[in-house]
């Protein structure tokens, strides 16, 4: 039996997590949970439903319960309010199942040089994929990396092509099912840009031996390639409940997480490569991991002030990855030397700022 945290227990990570814990009386037990306080009756029905010893609402709930004595804390808050309960779960020296990228993106060398070995398990599908890979051989043996990406709506369009798109094309993602930022984040690339630096901080591989291959139906979730030419791949129908299943029970598997494939039916796989050109998002996210320190912060943040923006009808599609490469050469970088919480922060909020501020108003 395993005594585990969620934080952000009302959104997609969340709900899904406690689906699984219902399934699973006997593997898991709530003992805490939070969440952000927009749907405050699911969060009241979880909380009469699992009982657990301690809930609460809002970032400071969240970290205070990130450090509470549990076997593993799921972190399954979206946005830059994660990163002090992920720090706070650290500390306390609890496994960390972590969906809030941002966390680890933002606090790069902050968070990864309070973690033991092992001690963050990724909950994103892609990084889970490349952890089960890696279990096929030694570090020493991994020639690269390869996140999978399924190409957006928007795959095989050229940036001419963009220039008119609006957003409830940007919405209608081919295989997966997300809230509003992380979809559009997914036509433009930008999660598959903020997947990479997240790659590298997870494994310690450097940037230039990891790639992205795209690959529209999303049935292989990522792939690592070994020095003697052996690529093993984890595939599976696209779901979330295999990774976060992973995450609660890691290193162990959950019989029965989620269906398999039917291999009675015919199917095939397609790799295409990536259009850097109309999507120059993942090459931005990697100069920007390169830098290293403040860098990734500013790119996540000033991203999703562009995203907002987009939104609202103030910003073209394809104009979010050039305002964010505008913030980003404007931004007077911090290197990860000495860098604390607040100065993540600050830069967070400077890129949101003078994002908002080179937007032009509708």
């Amino acid at each position: 039996m395993r005594d585990i945290v969620i934080l952000g227990s009302t959104g997609s990570i969340g709900t899904q997590a406690l689906e699984l814990v219902r399934t699973h009386p006997d593997r898991f037990r709530v003992v805490a949970l939070t969440a952000g306080g927009s749907n405050r009756e699911l969060f009241d029905a979880q909380v009469a439903e699992f009982a657990p010893a301690w809930s609460g609402l809002g970032e400071e709930a969240s970290t205070e319960a990130a450090a509470r004595e549990c076997d593993v804390v799921l972190n399954g808050i979206t946005g830059a309010v994660g990163l002090r309960p992920t720090l706070a779960a650290l500390d306390a020296g609890n496994t960390l199942a972590l969906a809030n990228k941002e966390s680890l993106i933002m606090g790069g060398a902050l968070v990864t040089g309070r973690a033991q070995p092992g001690q963050i398990v990724p909950v994103d599908s892609e990084h889970s994929a490349l952890a089960q890979c890696l279990r096929s051989g030694t570090r020493a043996e991994v020639r690269r990396l390869v996140l999978t990406a399924s190409g957006g709506p928007f795959r095989g369009r050229t940036r001419e092509d963009l220039a008119t798109v609006t957003v409830d094309e940007a919405l209608q993602h081919p295989t997966w099912s997300m809230g509003p930022v992380i979809t559009i984040n997914s036509a433009t690339l930008v999660n598959k840009g903020l997947e990479v630096i997240e790659a590298h901080l997870l494994f310690d591989i450097p940037f230039d031996r990891i790639d992205v291959v795209v690959h529209p139906t999303s049935d292989v979730h990522s792939m690592v390639e070994f020095v003697d030419g052996s690529t093993i791949l984890q595939a599976s129908p696209p779901t979330m409940m295999i990774p976060i299943a992973l995450g609660l029970a890691w290193p162990d598997r959950v019989p029965d997480a989620a269906p398999a494939f039917d291999w009675t039916t015919p199917g095939t796989w397609e790799f295409l490569p990536l259009d850097d050109d109309a999507f120059p998002a993942v090459s931005l996210a990697r100069a920007a991991g390169e830098q290293g320190g403040t860098a990734p912060a500013v790119y996540n943040a000033a991203n999703e002030a562009c995203v907002e923006a987009f939104r609202a009808g103030r910003l073209r599609f394809v104009d979010i990855i050039p305002t964010v490469a505008d913030v980003l050469a404007a931004h007077d970088v911090r290197s990860s030397e000495n860098l604390t919480v607040d100065d993540v922060l600050a830069a967070d909020a400077w890129a949101r700022e003078h994002a908002t501020a080179v937007i032009a108003p509708a």
